[in-house]
């Protein structure tokens, strides 16, 4: 039977729920045992599918096409693990559920309440779609406190009960503020958090302490004292340079070990191979290069609508031994000013994903930029959208190409994806659909073209498979006239309808993909793309 650990979060949000559950899901999995990461979120949305990425950061997409919370990101990344459409569930996607089951009679008459029926259809999903896993750790986000997260609060007292202590273990993330005119940590707000969690029936067993400074040893002994753990139970959780160094730090404050001394699991010294992420962590502290790489986006204020990204540009600079620093660039400033002024001297440069007319203008700027100057340029999703566009314009003969997502158009070089084909079925869309998972999601197959850069990026694989989010697809019926002025189209659908790569051969490295392949890079396997993109970006630095 797995073993459930459940990881709340209080005093404020954005402390690292999510970088403490995949650290300790790669910790034990260092230990030799099977994990299964889940996140559950108290807002009413079905998904984050339709949520601003200013609202909530970027939405993860799973391979089995599940528009997720970013935390599931940070899961895959540590533990290599994939994430599925059950490891992540909403109260809105709760509530629909109930409420279609009452529709149905499923209750008999009976009344619908929060209590049992909301909460036992929480710990449906928490105990559902999982096999051998010996551990699975459930996330619950938000603060404690808050009215929305509730329900799930109640459901894991519930089901923690209903495993007995032996099979649950509570871990609570607080804050310990380090007040500097008084010259030490303050233990107050995580005293009056822990008193929130236990009003609703939960005692934590383990207190993960986020801090700036060292805890001193009475202070543990304090926050034991009032939260009723014991001492060694009191885990600092202090800032580090880089994530990943996470997993190393908890193990040697020795979070891992009082996970399994509750369960009853240390009945010897063995102790974790953490040295994949001893090299990760030398990698990112002693790199030999260091290249700048240009992201030209319209989310770029909020650096988290971007994080699978930044995460696979570091992944691309730790494949190289170098370091990757970003200058986020606001699409829209093309827009009024020259491009050169803002692009000069980057090694790289790198149009994202993303939905809807603004910037569009200013990416294609980045587009003609890259592609002039023979600038290494990388263009995901929309980005290789724009690139089509811009050499559709420039160097096809076609000045009014655009994309019908900006409105009417007289060359719709990119169009809406209303049929496509996934496996043996067909899936359809119209422009009436709901916006709400209504796009080309998950994992579909690629073929590559023999001879073609990306062939030989991919180590010559002939068909690949990668992660989709998008509505809007090159359109078909200009490939002709395309390629014709030197566009290769070096990647498309297994039938040959959708265009998926795009390169041009005389560049030195200027590749467009419709999928997002940073959405499958982690830091001990890099993803190919990646770290072909950041090698050229080294090679472009040594000619500037």
């Amino acid at each position: 039977m797995a073993r459930f650990i459940f990881i709340t979060g209080g005093v404020v949000s954005s402390l690292g729920k999510g970088l403490a559950s995949a650290s300790l899901g790669a910790l034990l999995q260092a230990r030799g045992y099977a994990v299964r990461l889940r996140k559950l979120d108290p807002y009413l949305n079905v998904d984050p599918g339709t949520m601003s990425p200013y609202q909530h950061g970027e939405v993860f997409v799973t391979e089995d096409g599940a528009e997720t919370d970013l935390d599931l990101g940070h899961y895959e990344r540590f533990t290599g693990v994939s994430a599925r459409k059950s490891d992540n569930v909403t109260t809105g996607r709760v509530y629909s559920e109930v409420i279609a089951n009452e529709r149905r009679g499923d209750y008999l008459g009976a009344t619908v309440q929060v209590i049992p029926h909301v909460t036992d259809a929480i710990k449906e999903f928490i105990k559902s779609d999982l096999t051998d896993e010996d551990f699975v750790l459930c996330e619950i986000g938000g603060t404690v406190g808050d009215i929305e997260s509730l329900p799930f609060l109640e459901a894991i007292r519930q089901l923690g009960f209903e495993l007995g202590r032996e099979n649950a273990l509570f871990v609570h993330l607080t804050l310990l503020p380090y007040i500097a005119t008084a010259g030490e940590l303050k233990t107050k707000p995580t005293q009056h958090s822990v008193k929130e969690l236990q009003s609703v029936g939960i005692q934590p067993d383990i207190l993960l302490c986020r801090s700036e400074m060292p805890i001193p040893e009475d202070q543990r002994r304090k926050i034991a004292l009032f939260c009723n753990i014991r001492a060694e139970a009191v885990i600092e959780a202090r800032d580090v340079d880089t994530i990943y160094q996470v997993p190393s730090v908890y193990h040697d404050e020795g979070f891992d070990q009082e996970v399994c001394r509750h369960f009853g699991l240390l009945d010897d010294d063995t102790e974790p191979d953490l040295s994949v992420w001893e090299d990760i962590v030398k990698a990112v502290r002693q790199p030999e290069n260091t290249v700048r790489i240009a992201v030209v986006g319209k989310y770029t204020s909020l650096i988290d609508s971007y994080k699978s990204l930044a995460e696979a540009l570091a992944h691309g600079g730790i494949a190289n031994n170098a370091k990757v620093e970003l200058q986020w660039i606001d699409a829209e400033i093309f827009e009024r000013e020259d491009a050169v002024d803002h692009l000069q001297g980057v090694h790289g440069i790198l149009v994202p994903g993303g939905f809807g007319e603004r910037g569009s203008e200013g990416k294609i700027a980045a587009v003609t930029f890259a592609r002039e100057r023979e600038v290494p340029y990388f263009g995901i999703c929309f980005g290789m959208q724009m690139a089509v566009i811009e050499y559709a314009r420039s160097l096809a003969g076609m000045p009014a190409a655009t994309s019908t997502e900006f409105g009417p158009a007289e060359n719709p070089i990119v169009g809406l994806l209303t049929e496509w084909t996934r496996g043996n079925q067909v899936e359809r869309r119209s422009d009436n659909d709901d916006l709400g998972g209504s796009m080309r999601l998950g994992s579909y197959q690629c073929a590559l073209a023999a001879n073609s850069r990306i062939r030989e990026i991919y180590a010559d694989a002939a068909e690949i498979s990668e992660r989709h989010r998008h509505r809007y697809e090159v359109n078909i019926n200009f490939k002709q006239q395309l390629e014709a002025s030197g566009l290769v189209f070096s990647g498309m659908s297994p039938d040959g309808d959708l265009p998926e790569i795009i390169e041009l051969p005389a560049h030195p490295w200027f590749i467009g993909v419709q999928f997002h392949p940073e959405l499958k890079s982690k830091p001990f396997a890099p993803h190919p793309l990646f770290t072909s993109f950041v090698a050229a970006a080294i090679a472009q630095s040594r000619l500037v």
